[in-house]
């Protein structure tokens, strides 16, 4: 099995560890950062169960969630975590995710991350498609998919029973080729 590895100019993209508990536990536990998430607040022995779950999955199972850290190259303190799974239909095609810490929004490490997440999946491991799914109220969200190139593909209108009540989703998606020729 293969451990992620993909570094960028600020960042590092790497499997989650123990030691990431404290940073991890402080953005998973922030309700304005859970706000559009599929999970909730985590309690602290709720973040270090996810963690230790996350130590035994690799890239490439189809069907499998597998969760990332994004760790700032200067001070390598953990800033955020990247979700990405294989589709269980074909391997060819995957979904991402992604979260950033309410501490470091706003400075392009979620762009950062996003462009070095796509040029792994698409140029290195030959990935067709890659998809992902925002609440429609996450503007934050659609605007950064919309700024890399991704299209919508869906509006799905009450959906999801999501934290008690109806939610709204947008499909989005890009093909290896679209990112082959996106304009740099």
């Amino acid at each position: 099995m293969e451990k992620l590895n993909i570094t960028t100019p600020r960042i590092h993209i790497r499997h989650l560890e123990l030691s990431d508990l404290v940073p991890f536990h402080s953005y998973r536990s922030n309700p304005d950062i859970t706000k559009y998430q599929s999970f909730d607040v985590m309690t602290i022995d709720q973040a270090e169960a996810f963690i230790k779950d996350n130590s035994n999955k690799y890239f490439g199972k189809a069907g499998e969630w597998v969760q990332y850290g994004i760790e700032h190259n200067e001070t390598q303190e953990l800033i955020g975590d990247f979700a990405i799974k294989i589709e269980l239909s074909d391997p060819r095609i995957a979904e991402i995710g992604i979260t950033i810490s309410h501490l470091e929004q706003k400075k392009g490490y979620a762009k950062e991350a996003m462009l070095g997440i796509l040029a792994f999946l698409f140029d290195t491991k030959e990935i067709h498609r890659v998809v992902e799914i925002v609440d429609a109220e996450n503007t934050a969200s659609i605007n950064l998919l919309q700024s890399i190139g991704f299209r919508q593909e869906g509006h799905f209108i009450e959906n999801i029973f999501f934290k008690r009540k109806w939610g709204s989703e947008f499909q989005f998606a890009m093909l290896k080729r679209e990112w082959d020729e996106r304009a740099l």
